[in-house]
């Protein structure tokens, strides 16, 4: 009869279901099974089998976002965790809560380069390099603390993605069960009060504007209330790519992420805007275009991390706390003080309608596919978006978002993640749908996450933008290397076969008009689907902000 002693896999088994985990994924190999044993044995978790550990990664991620629970990932050491680096980067890029366990060779090899099986020396510096902390468990008894305290800090802002090793004979090494379980608690500390002088300095600025702006990072997710009290105010509202949907885009005082970046009408609106506060954002330098966007020089920044203090852009003041106790703090003192200038909110709404226009005019054939889009997605659904063309134009900044929750994109920039984010945020959406849209090459770099969507029957759409190729990769080299394209042309699979292989209910669509009616057919079904969008039929898209100015300045210096 087998031995049930109870071991650090038991325990790590047992402290994921304790502290409110219900999903994992990861990819079972010789370093990891003690603890997936564990898991299939208590079959308390939700245990999704990928396809390929970097798949799993943003699976994991996304999960963590749209939940706003912890993302948890299992791996093997060695090959199986350097498969997952590229997830782990991207979730530290979005600042998402992840705890990455994975395997370890046994103690007595550790750090020897003796060539054990799937050892890599080195290993906690690769993943402490690629997320916010990485941690080895030592001794069978210290595990349970290491735990607690890597799962505390993937869940303390700023957030981000901590791995922990266990060696392998750790795994399976008899200990205690500790008591501490019973009543656990993560040590995860309380919203950071913002200081009470800080905030009566603030609302001294601010009282004093005539036409305010609060720009919306991802470190105001929870901001939502506040946000709106300061909107309730006469404030207006933008937010960068991360941090969409605190405000629903749609409100009356909102840009939504039509935050300037190819938008030279909301950038002189800003001109007039006499103060700026900035919520939980980076101002990361990607959509900043490399910081050379011009933002109101009244500016104050707001962010749990005092190293935000003037990192990229100079601030007129700092102010460290929680976003949601700073808006509702400033929203206090500011009631019955504001004297915003009569016009603002007339000259919002013109400078949204009309930056909003000149965009969709840029996109050639593609114009109306926000609209048709947005009029067959449910208000709650999920917004996923790989990097592709598509999502660096209409996805990311005038497709409206709704909810905090609601939108994942490769913050990093990279393409490939598209379909296993989706993936994740189908699995954390519950019964709500999901929409993930990918080009062709990225879809390719994750294909065989199909089979994970199929397996899961995720609720999820996906949407593959085709244009047979690096579209984006197209326009930059039309732009900087007088349009010699090298390594653009990409071959895959024919989609409609491939679904059909996979299982997965297929459409396709090869007129402009017919692309709203078609998704909406495809969101009719209880579970996974494929549609393929054949942007050769269509048409090709215009390049856009930078490449498009970049490519105007070239032809005129050929002419």
């Amino acid at each position: 009869m087998a031995d049930h002693s109870y071991t650090v896999g038991d325990m790590v088994a047992e402290f994921l279901s304790r502290i409110g985990v219900t999903t994992a994924f990861g990819i079972v190999s010789v370093h990891n099974v003690p603890m997936l044993d564990a898991i299939g044995r208590r079959n308390a978790i939700r245990y999704v089998m990928c396809r390929g550990e970097m798949g799993g990664a943003h699976m994991a991620d996304a999960y963590a976002r749209v939940t706003g629970g912890l993302g948890v990932l299992f791996t093997s050491t060695g090959p199986g965790m350097a498969n997952s680096i590229g997830g782990l980067v991207e979730a530290r890029f979005a600042g998402s809560p992840m705890l990455h366990i994975t395997g370890q060779t046994a103690t007595k090899f550790l750090d020897r380069d003796m060539g054990t099986v799937h050892d890599v020396p080195g290993q906690t510096a690769i993943l402490a390099a690629s997320g916010k902390a990485a941690y080895r468990v030592r001794a069978a008894g210290e595990a349970f603390g290491v735990l607690v305290r890597a799962a505390a800090e993937a869940l303390t802002p700023p957030r981000g993605p901590v791995s922990v090793e266990i060696p392998i004979d750790l795994q399976r090494a008899v200990i205690p069960r500790p008591a501490e379980l019973d009543a656990l608690v993560l040590p995860v500390p309380p919203p950071l009060p913002p200081s009470e002088a800080a905030l009566n300095e603030v609302a001294e600025i601010l009282a004093r504007a005539k036409r305010p702006m609060i720009w919306l990072g991802n470190g105001a997710r929870e901001a939502g209330a506040g946000a709106r009290a300061l909107l309730d105010l006469g404030f207006a509202a933008v937010s960068s790519w991360n941090g969409r949907g605190i405000v629903p885009e749609d409100h009356p005082m909102s840009f939504g992420a039509l935050h300037g970046n190819g938008a030279p009408r909301i950038l002189a609106f800003y001109e007039r805007v006499d103060a700026m506060l900035v919520l939980g954002s980076r101002l990361r330098g990607h959509e900043m275009m490399e910081f050379s966007m011009k933002l109101p020089e009244n500016l104050i920044q707001a962010d749990v991390d005092a190293a935000a203090n003037g990192r990229t852009y100079p601030n007129r003041y700092f102010i460290q706390g929680d976003a949601e106790l700073i808006a509702q703090g400033l929203a206090r003192r500011l009631r019955g003080r504001m004297a915003v200038e009569p016009g603002f909110a007339a000259d919002v709404a013109q400078a949204k309608r009309l930056a909003t226009e000149e965009y969709l005019a840029t996109l050639g054939p593609y114009a109306g596919f926000p609209a048709q889009l947005r009029a067959v997605m449910p208000r709650d659904a999920l917004w996923v978006r790989d990097i592709t063309i598509s999502n660096s134009t209409w996805g990311n900044r005038v497709f409206q978002v709704y909810g905090p929750r609601d939108a994942v994109h490769p913050v990093g920039a990279a393409i490939g993640p598209g379909l296993p984010l989706g993936i994740g945020a189908a699995l954390g959406a519950g019964d709500r749908k999901t929409v993930a849209m990918v080009g062709d090459g990225g879809f390719a770099m994750n294909l065989t996450e199909l089979w994970t969507a199929v397996q899961e029957r995720a609720r999820l759409c996906t949407i593959v933008m085709n244009d047979r190729g690096y579209g984006v990769i197209r326009h930059i080299q039309d732009a900087v290397v007088d349009g010699r394209r090298f390594g653009d042309d990409l071959r895959g699979p024919e989609l409609e076969p491939l679904a059909a292989l996979a299982g997965l209910p297929f459409f396709r669509v090869s007129e402009a008009e017919a692309f709203g009616a078609t998704v909406a057919r495809a969101l009719a079904v209880d579970g996974p689907t494929l549609v393929e969008v054949d942007m050769v039929a269509i048409g090709a898209f215009p390049p856009y902000a930078p490449y498009d100015r970049m490519g105007k300045h070239a032809e005129r210096a050929r002419l």
